[in-house]
């Protein structure tokens, strides 16, 4: 008789992974949205509905305080998998946040994106201004800013796109103007919506977090190597069910064997049929970010969450000078690793 699978109980981060993907662009965006804050009324921060804390910025935080913000969880069709358990998780994120404004989006459907719409035409109502609604929205690296504007936009006015979006983050690098999203009437000239550059922190202190964040998107994918990348999202998936990847390989904790089986079925292999490991890893994540491997949440919803993670913050984050050297320090030591290959 075959033994039971047991999938992993933690997953194993190493210490030299980066921890920090605070570009250039990122700074000089976060400086550019303190000098427009006086001229918003209300700051739109979208988070990533599959790590709802991960995806929490503390720069915005202190950087962003003064103002009225409604939070948007985004991509909400990517994590959402069970009803029960979807309701329970964000009755819990409305806690978290009480008594302030929260709204799930998944910006393809029609009714989450009428549902912020109406948001913004009753805030502009009672703020009773004759030159109308600013809105700004603001997020870490791909966290689906730009889509929802276009949403907007498309719903609110019925036009085309006004902002670029992609699967990598940095498509939209420089504060945008004002695009319309609702049409004026005779008392306002109706709502606006800036566009900003995804922001990320300075120095991600928990490695694991690190991971999620890549694996969903907010980071580059050459930062972190595709096998370690989909070896975490292997991790997460044994946890849910590894009936997602029956149709390539038996339950197992192997990356290698995985994408050794993936790489055969898909035809990713090298010159001697060796298995492309390296392009398989991309495959599978990719094939997860579009749901097509399951969708489940990434981070552990909770009602003390958020208070831990805030205190984790508080007590952890070192300063910006020190989180460059703690990067280039872990650069330096992936750069002396030797260079191996699987065939």
């Amino acid at each position: 008789m075959a033994s039971q699978f047991i999938p992993r109980a933690v997953f194993p981060t190493l210490d030299s992974l980066p921890r920090s993907y605070f570009l250039g662009h990122h700074k000089s965006g976060l400086s550019k949205m303190k000098t427009l804050l006086s001229s918003i009324d209300l700051i739109i921060e979208c988070r990533d509905y599959r790590v709802p804390l991960t995806s929490r910025n503390p720069l915005f935080e202190a950087s962003l305080a003064g103002r009225e913000r409604l939070i948007i969880y985004t991509k909400r069709d990517l994590g959402s998998n069970q009803k029960k358990a979807d309701l329970q998780r964000e009755q819990i994120i409305r806690q978290w946040h009480a008594p302030s404004n929260i709204l799930f989006s998944d910006h393809k459907d029609r009714r989450d994106i009428r549902r912020v719409l109406q948001f913004a035409r009753e805030y502009a109502a009672n703020l009773m201004s004759l030159t109308g609604l600013r809105l700004m929205v603001v997020g870490m690296p791909n966290v689906g800013k730009s889509s929802l504007l276009n949403a907007l936009r498309s719903q609110g006015v019925g036009k085309g796109k006004a902002a670029f979006t992609g699967a990598q983050p940095g498509v939209t690098r420089k504060v945008a103007t004002g695009v319309k999203i609702i049409e004026g009437t005779d008392e306002s000239e109706g709502v606006y919506l800036v566009d900003t550059p995804g922001v990320f922190m300075p120095y991600v202190p928990d490695a694991e977090a690190m991971l999620k964040l890549a694996l969903c998107g907010s980071v580059k994918d050459t930062i972190i190597p595709p096998t370690m990348l989909a070896d975490y999202l292997l991790y997460h998936i044994n946890l849910v069910s590894p009936d997602l990847y029956a149709e390539y390989h038996t339950p197992t904790n192997d990356i290698v064997a995985l994408l050794g089986a993936v790489a055969e079925q898909t035809g990713r292999l090298q010159k001697g049929g060796t298995p492309d490991v390296d392009a398989s890893a991309l495959w599978i994540i990719q094939r997860w970010r579009t749901g097509h491997f399951g969708r489940f949440v990434l981070d552990e919803v909770t009602e003390d969450a958020l208070e831990r993670k805030k205190h984790e913050e508080s007590s952890m984050v070192p300063s910006f000078h020190q989180a460059k050297k703690a990067d280039k320090e872990a650069k330096r030591a992936r750069s002396k690793r030797p260079n191996i290959t699987t065939g």
